[in-house]
C-alpha cells in the first residue's frame, strides 16, 4: 500500500536503518544519503520516509510530502556547498527513464558542469 514500508524495497530498508548508507541529512519526513554510484562529485539521494513508487505517485498521494522532498534537495545543495554554483535535481520515473529502485528519490547532483539535453 502507498506510504507503507515495503519489505523488498532497498530504500525502505535504508530509511529503517536495516541497510547502511552514508546519511547526510534527516528530517521527520525525509532521509538524504550519498549515492553508491555517484555521477558527479556531489550525488545525494533524497527519499521520503514513506514508500511511494515514483514522483507521479507521490505527487498524487501526498503533495505536502512532495514539497518536503523538493525542499530538502535545496537544503542538501546548501549543506554540500553546491547551491551557489548550481546543481541539478533529477526524478527518474519508470524503468525507461532510468529508475532502478522503485521508491521515489530525487538525485541532487553538482560539483561539475552539466549539458543539455541530459542524455
Amino acid at each position: 500500500m502507498a506510504g507503507e514500508a515495503q519489505a523488498d524495497c532497498l530504500f525502505c530498508k535504508i530509511v529503517a536503518g536495516e541497510v547502511p548508507a552514508t546519511v547526510v541529512r534527516e528530517t521527520p519526513t525525509t532521509v538524504a544519503f550519498r549515492d553508491i554510484n555517484p555521477q558527479a562529485p556531489t550525488h545525494v539521494l533524497v527519499v521520503p520516509r514513506a514508500h511511494h513508487a515514483n514522483a507521479g505517485a507521490l505527487a498524487a498521494a501526498d503533495p505536502r510530502l512532495t514539497a518536503d522532498v523538493l525542499r530538502e534537495t535545496a537544503e542538501v545543495a546548501a549543506q554540500e556547498k553546491i547551491d551557489a554554483s548550481g546543481y541539478r535535481v533529477v526524478l527518474n520515473t519508470g524503468a525507461g527513464a532510468g529508475q532502478t529502485v522503485f521508491h521515489v528519490h530525487a538525485h541532487v547532483l553538482g560539483g561539475r558542469g552539466f549539458e543539455w539535453p541530459p542524455g
